[in-house]
């Protein structure tokens, strides 16, 4: 490590800590063996504690402090990979303390927690294609399944798949389903399951709970083998409080805020990141492109952006302290965010930084010298919020609730949006998505038909959490699989084949992304049915002839004659519904199609008659001029 390192490191921007700190497997003086580099300011001695050390410092591994800010390294001639270890920092009053490597690599599998020295070097990758070929996704599609990787499928005796057997199980599935991306919860390791990995120890190891790190390696790759994208949600908002983890490292809060109204995070039990610090942000930022660099991730989904740039999160009145101005901004927060995303779009200009935030803060997907966080999307809440509301009031109330469908568009483009139906929704007493929905079990299939037709015709780009695809009846059982034999179940097997089928429709048609971050891609045809709870609009794409009309009705009741306006006279076909299509004598779809009349409606000067359906979703689209009339041949 060079004085320049060292400079870079106290600074806040030396964006590569990996390559310095923590274990190293290397050469010197003609030994191969392990340089150790840790971050403890504040202890009094670091020592290495392993099997060869009984799991005690002591002086014989002691290490140097190589500066006045407390960096200790130190080399180990003979040590091999696979070695496990921890680090015995003495602090001032003389207390020992074992801790796990930050910067560790790999783990051993909980419920064990020391490091494990490991080489991440040499794999070889095959998407050097893929990688060339990513582009700017604004005007693409962008339809995500995000999932649990230890719940998602379980073996026969509910032990865990690994990385490299979910490679074979879980990419063809997304392929023949139709998504465009993965989006993982994280996979930093943790202790406990049930935390979901966002209670986190190891900011660059990825949870051995599924295998080696090559092999997570070797899944991302056989992702993009399959031209399917890779997100990973990423938590550098607070960290657990296990004592083999962050919390007092040195024996003092280092990586946390001193302040305990300013580090604790009381809702979760867990430690904010004291974001002021210079190390703290180069051990974050660090973290992130580490993901970005040796696993080849295609984007991060920050978790919880609000609760860092918010003094005031799930805390009342007196229990944090305002900023220096008065206000309930975390500046440092805001800052390190920033900092975070100046770095990634230097590196990786295409990636997906993707923040969940829960508040209406402003210009969140804003860029960083526009004066936003610099993120390039954004969670949107209100949308989901509204929506399962909506769909969640019984038939009868629904009119009075219809400002729910109309009022998420005022925003749709204040930020770069991706609308989800995530995890968060379908847990903690809150429902699958199926069972959110009223009535009878064959209305609840009618109404998450038409969510999911709802989601992927609203302007934004597009998630849906595991199980949400196919009905899972119970909500999220963090656990156990997923309930794959309800797709034996006509129903259940019904909408995985309906949720295919409308994932396929959306990469086709172009104004269902083309236009997401523009208002030029959304019209509203009526908005004010709210007596028959009935919604129409256009979603439009860079050509005219690429404009969609979509329909849909919110009531489990038929509307026999329907009339709509449309903004072009001409032939319609649909060519989308969430109505199982009549067949003919042959077995094929009946093509829908009607001819527009010269009747103004909804203030269009041309309009069509339909019958709408029971809690229908349809899409439209002109397909050809009307027909000409045939002139009379007048008589000799």
């Amino acid at each position: 490590m060079t004085n320049s390192d060292v400079y870079l490191f106290h600074e806040g921007t030396l964006h590569r800590g990996y390559r310095l700190f923590g274990a190293h497997l290397t050469v010197e003086e003609g030994q191969t063996g392990v340089r150790f580099t840790v971050w403890a300011p504040h202890a009094v001695q670091v020592s290495l504690a392993s099997d060869k050390y009984g799991w005690t410092g002591s002086h014989e591994s002691a290490f140097t402090r190589i500066s006045e800010s407390g960096i200790w390294s130190r080399f180990f001639p003979g040590m091999t990979e696979g070695t496990i270890y921890k680090y015995e920092i003495m602090d001032r009053e003389g207390n020992r303390m074992l801790k796990s490597d930050p910067f560790a690599f790999h783990a051993e599998i909980r419920p064990a927690t020391a490091s494990i020295v490991k080489s991440i070097e040499g794999y070889a990758w095959s998407d050097a294609a893929w990688r060339r070929k990513r582009r700017n996704l604004f005007q693409r599609p962008v339809n995500i399944y995000e999932l649990h990787f230890g719940t998602w499928k379980q073996k026969e005796d509910g032990s865990l798949y690994s990385y490299r057997e979910m490679a074979e199980l879980l990419i063809p599935y997304v392929v023949k389903m139709g998504y465009t991306h993965i989006e993982i919860m994280p996979l930093t390791e943790h202790p406990y399951d049930l935390s979901w990995g966002y209670q986190s120890t190891g900011y660059f190891a990825p949870t051995s709970r599924y295998g080696e790190p090559e092999d997570l390696m070797y899944f991302v790759d056989q992702c993009h083998a399959a031209n399917i994208g890779i997100l990973l949600d990423w938590v550098p908002g607070h960290f657990t409080k296990d004592a083999h983890g962050l919390r007092r490292f040195d024996g003092t809060p280092l990586y946390e805020y001193s302040d305990p109204a300013k580090a604790e995070k009381p809702g979760w039990g867990t430690l904010s990141f004291d974001f002021g610090k210079p190390e703290v942000r180069s051990f974050l930022i660090s973290s992130a492109l580490y993901w970005l660099d040796l696993y080849h991730f295609d984007g991060l989904r920050v978790d919880a952006v609000t609760s860092m740039i918010r003094l005031d999160f799930e805390k009342r009145e007196g229990e944090y302290a305002p900023n220096q101005y008065g206000g309930v901004e975390n500046l440092e927060a805001i800052s390190f965010l920033k900092d975070l995303n100046k770095a990634v779009f230097e590196h990786y200009p295409y990636t997906l930084m993707m923040a969940e935030e829960s508040s209406s803060w402003p210009g969140v997907t804003t860029p960083v010298h526009e004066g936003g966080l610099g993120f390039n999307y954004k969670w949107n809440m209100g949308w989901m919020n509204d929506t399962l509301a909506y769909l969640e009031t019984d038939f009868a109330q629904r009119p009075q609730r219809h400002n729910l469908l109309t009022f998420p568009i005022w925003y749709a483009y204040s930020e770069n949006f991706t609308l989800p139906l995530s995890h968060d929704e379908v847990v903690h007493g809150k429902k699958s998505l199926l069972d959110k929905m009223p009535g009878s079990y064959e209305q609840k299939f009618e109404g998450l038909r038409i969510l999911l037709g709802y989601l992927m015709t609203f302007p934004g780009k597009k998630l849906v959490f595991m199980g949400g695809e196919f009905g899972q009846f119970i909500e999220w059982r963090d656990q156990g699989e997923l309930d794959w034999f309800l797709l034996d179940y006509d129903s259940h097997f019904g909408l995985q084949q309906y949720t295919a089928a409308l994932n396929q429709f959306y990469l086709r048609e172009p104004a269902l992304w083309e236009l997401d971050h523009s208002c030029d891609g959304y019209e509203w045809i009526n908005p004010d049915d709210a007596g028959q709870s009935v919604i129409c609009y256009l979603r439009k794409g860079k050509r005219v002839k690429d404009t969609l009309l979509i329909i849909i009705n919110f009531q489990p009741v038929a509307r026999p004659v329907y009339r709509v306006g449309v903004p072009k006279p001409g032939m319609y076909e649909q060519i989308f519904s969430s109505v199982i299509p009549e067949l003919d004598a042959h077995g094929r779809e009946i093509r829908v199609t009607k001819s527009s009349e010269e009747v103004s409606w909804h203030q269009q000067q041309h309009s069509m008659e339909l019958a709408l359906a029971p809690l229908s979703f349809s899409v439209w689209k002109r397909t050809g001029n009307l027909p000409t009339p045939k002139k009379r041949r007048a008589k000799a």
